[in-house]
């Protein structure tokens, strides 16, 4: 979307809190609030200011558990 002309702020609330709101489900995700079901991705960065860093999270936090995408070390 960003590639298109869209603004990176709204982009990121495209494919979070406006879709809940499509949905009806704004009242329990969408956002970071109190009371509300929340998943979070980590990026190394601000996506404000460079969209691209969505592509390397970091880890993702759903329900409470962090999931890393570590690859395994290798066998000796």
């Amino acid at each position: 979307m960003v590639d298109l002309g869209m603004k990176p702020a709204a982009a990121l609330r495209a494919g979070t809190s406006a879709d809940a709101e499509l949905l009806g489900i704004a009242d329990k995700v969408g956002s970071l609030e109190p009371n509300k079901l929340a998943d979070v991705v980590a990026v190394p960065g601000d996506p404000l200011q460079n969209i691209r860093v969505t592509e390397r999270v970091f880890f993702v936090m759903k329900e409470g558990v962090i999931y890393k995408n570590e690859k395994p070390a290798a066998a000796h």
